[in-house]
């Protein structure tokens, strides 16, 4: 074993096993005799035989990353993969942290609501859809109340007017069973 194969046999498994791999195929994994390769400031090294750009990598002491297998001839990045795999999970947190989550709140209402009742259950929904969260507003029929849906929808279309300065009907109300469902948005506009 000469030396330069001597030093990217060490090399081999001094990167390989110290990163873990996701998705991209590394170093010796890239099972492709001929490969494009670019350079790690971006230049193309043109189309070159595995071993070659495995190479080229390892007298740079970087990896050699295969970012587009299904290109024709693949193409390979030299890369510090560590560092890159460390940035893409930094961006990965940060785009988690910005995201918002919308939970779904759920308002229950009675077939024959008191008028005090129906007003702190409509302000409830309207301080849940300020803060951004939809809100499904359900009716339970029970026994004969199965007989008269339409005071059910009459209700619901109420309870969507008193809400409509906070968030809009996203879905209207219908029957779903025994229930009666419907779905405020939040407004977008705040």
């Amino acid at each position: 074993m000469d030396f330069v194969h001597a030093r990217v046999f060490l090399l081999f498994f001094r990167r390989c096993f110290t990163i873990s791999n996701k998705e991209l195929a590394v170093n010796e994994q890239i099972k492709f005799k001929e490969v494009r390769v670019i350079d790690s400031d971006g230049s193309q090294l043109g189309i070159v035989s595995i071993h070659q750009a495995l190479e080229a990598a390892y007298a740079k002491d970087l990896d050699l990353v295969n970012i587009s297998p299904n290109a024709t001839p693949p193409v390979c990045k030299i890369m510090d993969y560590g560092k890159y795999r460390f940035e893409q999970t930094k961006r990965e947190k940060e785009a988690k942290k910005n995201q918002k989550i919308v939970e779904v709140k759920e308002i229950r209402l009675g077939l024959s609501i008191d008028t005090h009742d129906f007003e702190t259950k409509g302000k409830h929904a309207i301080r849940f859809l300020q803060d951004g969260n939809k809100v499904k507003v359900s009716i339970r029929f029970r026994g004969r109340e199965m007989g008269h849906p339409e005071i059910g929808l009459d209700t619901m279309q109420r309870f969507a007017v008193y809400c409509q300065d906070a968030g809009t009907v996203e879905k209207a109300a219908k029957m779903e069973g025994r229930n009666m469902l419907m779905f405020l948005a939040p407004k977008t506009g705040k």
